[in-house]
């Protein structure tokens, strides 16, 4: 582990914090990340409603997840609201499946503040969780065993952490990766619809 954070650590003073924003996006050959063989491990937080969920709860269905923070002075900002038209296009369509944000900043992210950040962007609380109630290394530890992302603090006050959304299957593997900042989001749409309705 301690080679590990050297290694991450090495790789933010070399190129910067960009490299955690992955800017861009890509075909839907691109999405397919089946074959990296990342899978979710086992957790359990507190939602919003100040609620156990994990897991548990997750096993069976395909669900969407993400890393923010409430505090996020750069792209959170974008990533939720398009997390949020995903939501809605699912849900337009009839395809029943799970959004997850994960807090990177689990201290300050109460589920009383994530409560109302969910409300204010307008997020379907049924279906979609946002999760706090662990420790940063926990969340840190999380986003490099399921989605090969590293979770930084940086020294303006901002977190560097992925910017992608990711497809996990009913079995908990990962198996899409999608631009969260992405502005054109109908070749994401589409994949998930094939990918929900036919996998």
């Amino acid at each position: 582990m301690k080679r590990l954070l050297l290694f991450v650590g090495l790789v933010v003073v070399l190129s910067g914090c960009g490299w955690m924003y992955e800017l861009g996006g890509g075909g839907s050959s691109d999405f397919d990340i089946a074959e990296a063989g990342l899978a979710v491990p086992e957790f359990n937080f507190v939602d919003q409603d100040g609620e156990p969920y994990g897991t548990e709860q997750l096993t069976g269905q395909y669900w969407l997840a993400n890393l923010i923070f409430t505090h996020c002075p750069s792209v959170c900002p974008t990533m939720t609201p398009n997390m949020r038209n995903l939501q809605t296009a699912m849900q337009e369509e009839g395809i029943e499946m799970g959004y997850i944000s994960f807090t990177v900043d689990p201290e300050r992210d109460t589920p009383e503040l994530l409560k109302s950040y969910a409300t204010n962007v307008g997020a379907n609380g049924e279906t979609w969780k946002f999760l706090t109630g662990y420790e940063v290394e926990e969340i840190t530890e999380l986003s490099m065993t399921a989605f090969a992302s590293p979770v930084q603090p940086l020294d303006d006050g901002d977190i560097g952490h992925t910017t992608a959304f990711f497809l996990i299957d009913p079995e908990g593997n990962v198996i899409r990766k999608y631009d969260g900042l992405q502005t054109d989001q109908e070749p994401i749409i589409d994949d998930l619809m094939d990918t929900v309705q036919y996998e």
